[in-house]
């Protein structure tokens, strides 16, 4: 007898394997590609034109933005006085400071100080009182552009 062989009836005991596709995706069922081969095999294709489908119109005119936001928000916000935005600049300059200097003694962005002078930021108690000890000159209140008090108050 030979070595490394098995005597008797050898016996297959295999399953047999299905390999299946998977089903296609909606984005894949849609393209070019498989809508051109659905038409050549004669299949069934529904085609559904959508109502300004692709244009910058609206199907039914919606209220702007801007006049849902009037109806709930006050309309204007406030923004930093005239005289408030003269006085920061003016007391910056005498000191020589640039706005990123004063952004930094006071410990915001030089973004915050150019926004502050040109009116365009609404004002903050806490932002208008470090200006006010940074620059030792008042912003708050009457008497703005006055130096403040030896004790610092208003």
């Amino acid at each position: 007898m030979p070595t490394g062989r098995l005597s008797g009836n050898i016996t297959q005991d295999w399953e047999p394997v299905v390999l299946r596709r998977t089903k296609p995706k909606a984005a894949d069922l849609k393209s070019a590609k498989a809508v051109n081969q659905a038409l050549r095999s004669g299949a069934a294709v529904e085609t559904v034109r959508k109502s300004a489908a692709g244009t910058n119109k609206h199907s039914a005119p919606a209220a702007p933005a801007r006049k849902l936001d009037e109806t709930t928000e006050p309309a204007a916000v406030e923004r930093v006085a005239a005289e408030v935005r003269a006085a920061i600049q003016k007391a910056r300059v005498a000191k020589g400071w640039s706005q990123a200097e004063l952004a930094k003694r006071i410990s915001e962005r030089a973004q915050v100080v150019q926004e502050y002078e040109s009116g365009k930021a609404a004002p903050a108690q806490a932002v208008l009182a470090k200006m006010e000890r940074a620059l030792e000159v008042k912003l708050r209140g009457k008497g703005v552009g006055a130096p403040l008090a030896a004790g610092g108050g208003k």
